[in-house]
């Protein structure tokens, strides 16, 4: 079975490799064709597509961006234009807004009497900023054990440092990726089913939905194809893959039935 990845993450955002390091490891699976799908960001884009074509792996301009309607409702941007400047500038609205909540998670850590400075979490995320960058400061102060634990302790719901997300409307994510040449696709769907809106968000634009993703079920992929048919979106594949050491799915690729890996193929690479 073929294999695709259109959601992979780089140190330009919360993973753990280069840009380069995630194609060689793409590479190393299988992985037929590819994206670099950085949070709020393209800066690791450039890097990845020259790796790519080195190695004459298939291509895709690709980024993540996050809504806040719910921690995980993110949506991949894939062919986007990273050279749009209408486009460079929503994202870097985007990533102000993520300063500013990881100010906030900073400063109830403290006040929960966590010794965390800004200074200890920003050094570590030289363009997008995640809670990861937190729970990997919280790991290197020796108060967690890992970036996992880090996140269960201190950064999920119900706990002191939790801010909800800050990011942009689902309707303004799907605007600013079709504005930018770019197809909309829902990410990691399975996270966010108690949130499903699927007329709303074909409305507003939305092209295509990620059916083959690790923690989606057999059950759960099959519902989606349903789900895909019935609004006419095309399914996708990502790893979500983090990096060694990000406690992560921990190899890039998903494999994706020949009739679907086609359809990618043929919807990605016209363009």
């Amino acid at each position: 079975m073929p294999k695709a990845d259109l959601h992979t993450h780089s140190v330009y955002s919360d993973g753990t490799s280069s840009p380069r390091e995630v194609v060689i490891a793409a590479q190393k699976t299988g992985v037929g064709i590819f994206a670099l799908a950085d949070h709020d960001t393209v800066d690791g884009v450039l890097q990845a597509q020259q790796e790519c074509e080195a190695r004459h792996i298939p291509f895709v301009p690709a980024v993540e961006i996050s809504t806040r309607e719910h921690d995980h409702l993110h949506f991949l941007g894939l062919n986007v234009n990273i050279h749009d400047p209408q486009f460079a500038a929503f994202l870097a609205h985007n990533r102000q807004m993520r300063v500013e909540r990881i100010k906030k998670i900073i400063a109830q850590l403290q006040a929960a009497g966590l010794n965390l400075t800004p200074e200890d979490v920003f050094s570590r995320a030289p363009n997008t900023v995640s809670r990861a960058h937190v729970a990997d400061a919280l790991k290197q102060k020796g108060i967690v054990p890992s970036r996992q634990e880090g996140f269960r302790r201190w950064l999920v719901p119900g706990q002191p440092g939790y801010v909800p997300s800050a990011g942009v409307s689902v309707a303004e994510a799907i605007r600013a990726i079709k504005a930018a040449g770019g197809l909309a696709v829902i990410a990691h769907p399975g996270l966010t089913q108690a949130v499903w809106n699927f007329p709303a968000w074909k409305e507003a634009g939305l092209d295509g939905l990620e059916v083959f993703y690790p923690a989606h079920t057999y059950t759960l992929k099959q519902e989606l194809l349903k789900i895909a048919r019935k609004y006419d979106l095309f399914a996708t594949a990502g790893s979500d893959y983090h990096g060694p050491h990000s406690g992560r799915n921990s190899t890039p690729g998903m494999p994706v039935p020949q009739p679907y890996y086609d359809r990618l193929l043929s919807k990605l690479l016209k363009r």
